[in-house]
């Protein structure tokens, strides 16, 4: 069955599980030494994340090393642009506000 990246990212322990092997190559064994949960528990929640193709894994060895796919997340950042640029507006908005009152203030100072 394959995921939706959405439904991987969804889960909060998987977010964690991205987080920690964003910068480097895990073995399922330290990811899961992460967690207080069981090491079946943990390589459930790669497999989805394999699924959907936000992790490969590779074999070195009889070790498997779990990498980040950084492509397979922009899908994600491109469903989150056009709400960054409506809090980007709405935030350069209450910057206008906030000058006009505090030059508002000052100009009715003594």
């Amino acid at each position: 069955m394959r995921r939706d990246i959405f439904q991987a990212i969804a889960d909060p322990t998987r977010r964690d599980i991205i987080c920690l092997i964003i910068d480097k190559k895990l073995n399922l064994n330290s990811i899961a030494a992460n967690f207080k949960m069981s090491r079946p528990t943990i390589s459930q929640h790669i497999k989805i994340l394999t699924e959907c193709g936000i992790v490969i894994i590779n074999q070195q060895g009889r070790e498997r090393y779990c990498q980040i796919q950084p492509n397979k997340l922009k899908e994600i950042a491109d469903w989150l642009e056009p709400f960054r640029k409506m809090w980007e507006t709405r935030f350069d908005k209450l910057d206008s506000i906030l000058i006009e009152l505090q030059n508002n203030k000052n100009d009715k100072k003594p």
